[in-house]
């Protein structure tokens, strides 16, 4: 055959390719408020970077009429490319193709792309839009989940794995989102569940719907499995470009660090110093951090406690912030999951910790109990003790019990600990105290008396003279200095230019033993 005729044929069959689906399942696409395959390709990489791998593959399946339809890329585009000039892997679902089912020949794609990734230390990208198993293709199908299962675990901690979910995920599909970094959702089009609402109803007899079963507010608000929600595709692709911003292409690559922008707000100008005020900790974290720098993860999930990535001099710091104007910054069982996850994935990639801490205790409550707040509290214990990279605690206001323990504290492992002169560092609140440890002098009154609401205000000035102040916490180490709310950034930045180039040595063990 003719060189001519031979590129001819490659033409045609590259032609083929791009155009795998009809071009009614594209039009469909489109309808649903949905990008295809290849269009949010475009979208998410910078301009003509893409390189694709395994255009040409086709499935080998046989049976009920499928080796009748063989079209190429089997339904998955495949292969790296540039976003902000940073390399970047990633495979993307073609729902217009055999709804995007994954079979043998799929699963050996990605694949592929996943062990790329690693061996060259990039990010990996998943765009999810399919629908689920090939049925076709029997186990096959479930082995090729499993093998792409083995590279999301194999491959956690050494490159960043991103899962966009951009339509359907359902049944065993789910579950490589799920152990990936981060999972982000578009409103509307992104349905995520183990079994659909139809089977639901067979089981259970609950009529629900895809958007309240597995919708992005659901997995946002509810179970916690997404961590950023997009209005839309165009939304979502921005949004990922920025994320990646914020973290390194590997384990031991350092982040590129950006210009500072900070503005001079005082401290206490955004936080009401008596132990009653509500503030959101957002503006602490746009004054302590360079300003305009914070990719909130889990916004909508556990909002008692604040969890993302901020720039601080230019350089990436990730931030765990109680939040005091939703349940007084107590820490529930969502709380300590949400917050012990981003911990853990700040150290996997070496990112230094600051920590502001106004926590009221744990939440008290028959269902937290019950639900194993001891067990779920510990996750987070376990994820800053474990931590080894520079970690920053400032304490801003209350401290309480076991929940300032548990706040990256210095026995935690914390290098630096502050706290301003406001902090109330102590075993309980002042009034629970004094209810248990001065009770017999506040006996001699009738409760409710004048007497006994004079001698209670009395006891609880003297329990935070003595037991309850940052100056106590500092006489013995507990913290390492009180500091003025206007030093609060400069002494960040001064600790973490300090800490540069920490190292740890860790104990050698197969593994450790979470308590999960």
């Amino acid at each position: 055959m003719k060189t001519d005729d031979l590129l001819e044929r490659l033409n045609r069959v590259r032609d083929e390719a791009f155009h795998a689906g009809s071009e009614a399942a594209y039009e469909r696409q489109h309808e649903r408020g949905k990008f295809t395959a290849r269009e949010r390709i475009d979208h998410l990489l910078d301009p003509g970077t893409f390189v694709e791998l395994d255009q040409l593959a086709r499935h080998r399946a046989t049976g009920f009429g499928i080796e009748n339809t063989r079209p190429l890329t089997d339904g998955v585009v495949t292969g790296w490319g540039y976003v902000n000039g940073r390399k970047v892997f990633l495979y993307s679902q073609d729902f217009a193709v055999l709804g995007g089912s994954l079979g043998a020949r799929v699963a050996e794609k990605i694949v592929k792309v996943m062990d790329l990734a690693a061996s060259v230390g990039a990010p990996i990208i998943g765009i999810n839009d399919g629908g689920g198993a090939r049925i076709q293709e029997g186990v096959a199908a479930l082995a090729g989940y499993g093998d792409i299962f083995h590279r999301n675990v194999k491959y956690s901690g050494v490159i960043p794995q991103i899962s966009i979910i951009a339509g359907p995920c359902a049944g065993g599909a789910v579950y490589s989102p799920a152990l990936t970094d981060f999972v982000i959702m578009v409103e509307g089009t992104s349905h995520m569940f183990i079994t659909g609402p139809d089977v639901v109803k067979a089981v259970t007899g609950e009529s629900v719907t895809q958007e309240e079963l597995g919708g992005a507010q659901t997995h946002a608000q509810k179970s916690g499995v997404a961590h950023v929600v997009c209005a839309n595709e165009k939304e979502l692709f921005s949004t990922i470009r920025t994320l990646l911003e914020f973290l390194p292409s590997n384990e031991v690559k350092n982040i590129k660090s950006s210009a500072t922008k900070q503005r001079k707000d005082d401290i206490f100008t955004l936080m009401k110093l008596d132990r009653h005020g509500i503030y959101d900790v957002r503006d602490v974290i746009d004054v302590v951090c360079d300003t305009g720098e914070f990719f909130e993860i889990s916004a909508a999930f556990a909002p008692n406690i604040v969890c993302g990535f901020s720039r601080v001099e230019g350089n990436v710091v990730g931030v765990v912030a109680n939040q005091p104007s939703v349940y007084s910054g107590a820490l529930d069982i969502d709380a300590c999951e949400k917050a012990a996850r981003f911990v853990r994935t700040c150290d996997a990639f070496d990112i230094p910790l600051v920590t502001l801490v106004d926590v009221a205790g744990f939440l008290p409550g028959v269902d937290q109990e019950r639900s194993g707040i001891i067990r779920h509290g510990a996750k987070l214990l376990y994820a800053f003790a474990e931590a080894t990279v520079p970690m920053i605690q400032v304490v801003t206001r209350r401290a309480y019990g076991g929940a300032f323990v548990v706040m990256g504290s210095k026995s935690l492992g914390a290098d630096v600990s502050f706290a301003l002169p406001t902090a109330e560092i102590a075993v309980m609140h002042a009034e629970s105290a004094v209810e248990i440890i001065s009770h017999r002098d506040l006996e001699k009154f009738p409760r409710g008396s004048k007497e006994y609401e004079a001698r209670h205000h009395e006891l609880v000035a003297e329990y935070n003279e003595k037991f309850a102040n940052p100056f106590l916490a500092a006489e013995r180490g507990l913290i390492d200095d009180v500091i003025s709310p206007d030093e609060v950034r400069s002494r960040v930045i001064s600790s973490l230019a300090m800490l540069k180039g920490k190292k740890s040595k860790k104990i050698f063990r197969k593994h450790e033993v979470l308590p999960l």
